[in-house]
């Protein structure tokens, strides 16, 4: 099965930005649909955005135009760029690659953590 990995979290500023990436283990072409999702302490698991196999990506309301999900097949990563992050993103940011056939499959996170 393939593996997701995420990486790119950390410690930032309010107003700081932060890349995080999804790389697959093998052939994230695999997967037609990436999607980054987070979750809060205490609250519910939430897309923040996903991109597919044909490019076509969609985001949460409140992270347009300050977020952008991207994705280089070729190095079998989905990045997240964020920009002008808020402490409300602070957040565990999971990526998920869904495929044809219903799988999903979770990496295991990557902690956000923005300081006001």
């Amino acid at each position: 099965q393939v593996q997701l990995v995420e990486s790119g979290g950390g410690l930032v500023q309010a107003g700081g930005s932060l890349r995080l990436s999804c790389t697959a283990s093998r052939n994230i072409g695999s997967f037609n649909t990436i999607g980054w999702y987070r979750q809060a302490p205490g609250k519910q698991r939430e897309l923040v955005a996903d991109i597919t196999n044909f490019g076509r990506t969609s985001y949460k309301d409140s992270v347009k135009g300050r977020f952008t999900i991207s994705r280089e097949n070729a190095k079998n990563t989905v990045y997240l760029q964020m920009n002008s992050l808020k402490p409300e993103d602070t957040a565990v940011y999971l990526c998920i690659g869904r495929t044809d056939s219903g799988q999903n499959v979770w990496g295991q996170g990557t902690q956000v953590t923005v300081s006001s």
